[in-house]
């Protein structure tokens, strides 16, 4: 995209909460439709998928990945730019109409502005990789369970496991690894060879990987403007990643958690509080920035509801992208709002290695977000679960559930 065209999109956000929809907005034709975007990474096309739709008069969005449908519910439109905040994120879809049915411009991440991505988007196509014209037909199943190794820019490995389902030429799954899973994956087999993609928001994933002999698989998988790792595959049903109640944990000395940390009123709040004595704790380590503390988010959101009136509480502790303060307020207020969250929220700090370890210094460490402590009436820590498996992780997913209402049971009935 040429620079005076990038700064023009920029522009736009001061307009964004300072403007009233003008004649001129009122009349440029609708975005309503089924659009299909393309980020232009340094690793090849990301695409995904928009239905754009009016609801009570305000313009909305799903963004599609697979089974998910992600709402952006406040698009604004001033002149010939639009702009799309992106769900809880410090994010946003910026861009520029071209006749009725293109827009181009950029994602961008307003704390990373130099991370931009350059989009386009056209009204009417509704495939994700391929058009049916264009489609090379499958010549590989690609469905069932994978033993992944990523190996970074540095050369070290990862393990994960890959799940997919393949119907026809259409692929859906995901990746889950130690820390948590890649999300709602979304893509096609052409030939040997797969596509996969998502866009959440905050992150743009891309995967492409082609089958080797012996039912394994080789490819690339790229991040957002210009991160690169690569990856292979072999199928097995019986791959599985470490135990996420085995990776983090007390340093020896300790059997409990204490802090003193500010709530979104700059109250501070102790673990050691009167309201919290007697009852089961679970703590929440997470941060607005982050896709799989979203999906624990909107679990734990909906499970307190029904559940507050029992001994418990759920404290959350932000770590965020910045130290300021009201920065962090403003973003976890987000995300509090966008899920109905009823349960306590408080201001840890920066979610690098020293912000997690200055506020935890009883843990070994923070190894993902989110992280889950399950903590009992006594005070002392009794789980640590490390990560995150989503909705999109289906049977592990729904593993994840069993095994947290079990363990909140047993702690209540002690």
């Amino acid at each position: 995209m040429e620079m005076r065209k990038y700064l023009s999109i920029l522009l736009v956000t001061t307009l964004f909460f300072a403007c009233r929809p003008s004649q001129e907005e009122r009349s440029q034709p609708s975005l309503i439709g089924y659009w299909r975007f393309v980020l232009h990474s340094e690793g090849g096309a990301i695409p995904f998928n928009m239905e754009i739709f009016e609801e009570n008069g305000t313009l909305k969005a799903f963004i599609r990945n697979g089974e998910e449908k992600l709402l952006l519910d406040s698009i604004r439109i001033q002149g010939d730019s639009v702009i799309m905040p992106l769900h809880i994120f410090d994010a946003a879809l910026l861009g520029k109409r071209y006749g009725s049915d293109t827009l181009e411009g950029a994602f961008v991440k307003f704390y990373a502005p130099d991370q931009s991505v350059a989009f386009t988007a056209i009204r009417g196509q509704n495939y994700r990789f391929f058009p049916d014209s264009m489609s090379l037909a499958p010549a590989f199943d690609f469905s069932g369970k994978w033993e992944v190794s990523f190996t970074k820019p540095n050369g070290s490995t990862y393990p994960a496991v890959g799940i997919f389902q393949q119907n026809g030429d259409a692929v859906t799954g995901t990746f889950l690894t130690e820390t948590g899973d890649y999300r709602y994956l979304e893509g096609n087999a052409a030939g040997k060879t797969l596509y996969l993609s998502a866009f959440d928001g905050n992150h743009a994933f891309l995967f492409v990987a082609t089958s080797q002999e012996g039912n394994q698989l080789k490819g690339d998988f790229w991040s957002g403007k210009d991160y690169h790792e690569t990856w292979t595959a072999t199928r097995n049903d019986s791959a599985e990643l470490r135990n996420p109640y085995e990776l983090t944990y007390l340093k020896e000395g300790y059997d409990k958690i204490d802090f003193t940390l500010p709530d979104l009123d700059s109250n501070l709040v102790s673990l050691s509080d009167p309201r919290y004595r007697g009852k089961v704790i679970i703590l929440q380590l997470f941060g607005s920035w982050c896709p799989n503390c979203m999906d624990e988010t909107a679990f734990l959101a909906d499970w307190y509801r029904k559940n507050k009136n029992k001994d418990i509480a759920i404290i959350a502790l932000a770590f965020e992208r910045k130290a300021d303060f009201q920065y962090a307020k403003r973003m976890v207020e987000r995300v509090k709002k966008r899920f109905a969250a009823e349960y306590d929220f408080l201001i840890a700090g920066t979610n690098d290695k020293e912000g997690t370890a200055r506020v935890l210094p009883m843990l070994n460490h923070v190894m993902s977000f989110p992280t889950t402590i399950f903590i009992d009436k006594q005070g002392k820590v009794r789980k640590i679960h490390t990560g995150f498996y989503g909705p999109g992780t289906g049977e592990y997913y729904k593993r994840w559930r069993e095994e947290f209402n079990s363990t909140i049971s047993e702690l209540l009935g002690e």
